[in-house]
């Protein structure tokens, strides 16, 4: 039986349900619905929330914001940053993860508030580090459409140097508060990076302390093999959706090699799939709930909307009874387009939606079943664990409490997960196993 593995909650593109049987009837713009999602999952031992973004309303639906609003996908949703401030002081030891752009935020802003984050969080902050994908988007910052997809990177490469520079800038030991000699920062102990690069210019120093490890803890979703060197280089925990057993292992060890060749060692990295797991007391309730929500029109049209808005391509022209046509290519997020098209399948798109986009693996049955089954797949995986998303018709207190109230705790009775935290630190928790 496999060993302990990690446990993460992806906040997703969706606003909460509520036009189902169980719809949630808290307002998430007020913070308190993410206040008890956090507190539900640091009662259920998870290493993080995650918390999504995109900048921008999409309208490649017929050319209207109105499909898109309809129901609540991409748009309204608040800035993760000052929620994970709230998230962060009403929780004592789940990592907070918020998504911010290397395309977009100045490396100087940027820098800044990862760092007083991480302290507001007694050293629990993440950051989801992403490039960005939509025209839409980069037409909201001036720009005419989105930079190209490797280009990001470079930037993003970049990026990722300047603000650890800026963290570097002052020493570990540099606040003293010393009475006897009036002193608070030590001389010496604080320096200008003076950074002058292709992309970005930067005096420093940093006019705030740094993070409490000497940075935050960094999360990336890297699919495309410049995005996977730039996870293997940089992140402490990588998410991907990775379709069927094959391709988890496949993509793990790959991520794994590319690591151990930037002289890091590969099991500091924590990879996370993504899954929706579908729970019931029944095995025969779990698969008919997962046909109700899946087979349903609301569902497939959810997921086209996922898709499209993050891919940058209208997936509303194209029949659902027929396969997408070949060759399909983005300048927006082409992991998301090879897991959806499931790397050229000629499966009708219907089918296609139906299947979703953030699920690496089916796992339905009750929760002993699923437990049973989600051990199984890391034997086999060699994997680091999951990453639970709600699917795209967002979060809500059921299916929140299915896996916090019913999965969870068939895990922890066969010792999969753990059953309280170790450490207060978030790369603590994240390294503990």
């Amino acid at each position: 039986m496999a060993g302990k593995f990690h446990l993460g909650w992806f906040g997703c593109f969706q606003s909460v349900q509520f036009d189902t049987p169980f719809s949630t009837t808290a307002s998430p713009f007020d913070g308190g619905f993410y206040v008890e999602m956090a507190q539900t999952l640091e009662r259920a031992g998870f290493d993080y929330l995650l918390l999504e973004d995109t900048l921008m309303v999409p309208d490649l639906i017929g050319g209207s914001f109105d499909a898109a609003l309809k129901r609540g996908n991409m748009a309204p949703k608040h800035d993760p940053v000052p929620l994970s401030a709230i998230l962060g002081a009403a929780t004592r030891h789940l990592g907070i993860v918020a998504t911010m752009s290397t395309t977009f935020y100045p490396p100087f802003m940027l820098a800044r508030v990862a760092a007083t984050l991480d302290h507001l969080t007694g050293g629990r902050f993440g950051w989801n580090v992403v490039t960005s994908a939509e025209d839409a988007a980069a037409q909201n910052f001036g720009m005419d459409k989105m930079i190209e997809h490797d280009r990001r990177y470079d930037i993003a490469e970049e990026f990722m140097e300047v603000v650890q520079r800026l963290w570097s800038s002052w020493d570990p030991d540099a606040l003293v508060a010393d009475y006897d000699s009036g002193t608070y920062i030590a001389p010496g102990k604080v320096r200008a990076i003076n950074f002058e690069g292709e992309f970005f210019r930067s005096r420093g120093p940093l006019n705030t302390l740094p993070p409490l490890r000497g940075r935050p803890v960094i999360v990336q979703a890297g699919g495309s093999p410049k995005g996977r060197s730039f996870a293997a280089r940089h992140a402490d925990s990588i998410i991907t959706v990775a379709k069927g057993i094959d391709k988890m292992r496949a993509y793990r060890d790959d991520v794994r090699a590319r690591a151990e060749s930037f002289g890091r060692k590969p099991d500091d990295i924590k990879i996370l799939f993504v899954v929706n797991p579908i729970v019931a007391e029944t095995t025969e309730e779990a698969h008919a709930r997962k046909t109700r929500i899946q087979e349903s029109d609301r569902y497939i049209e959810e997921t086209l909307l996922l898709v499209s808005s993050i891919t940058d391509i209208d997936l509303s022209q194209f029949s659902l009874d027929e396969p997408l046509p070949p060759g399909l290519t983005t300048n927006g997020e082409q992991t998301a387009l090879d897991a959806f098209t499931q790397s050229g399948s000629r499966k009708p798109l219907r089918e296609l939606a139906q299947q979703g986009i953030n699920n690496s693996i089916e796992f339905v049955g009750t929760p002993d079943e699923v437990a049973d089954e989600m051990g199984a797949v890391m034997d086999e995986v060699g994997g680091d664990g999951f990453l639970i998303s709600s699917g795209p018709l967002g979060p809500s207190r059921r299916y929140l409490n299915d896996i916090t109230d019913g999965l969870v705790p068939a895990l922890q009775r066969r010792g999969l997960v753990r059953t309280s935290y170790d450490h207060d630190h978030f790369i603590d928790n994240l390294l503990e196993f």
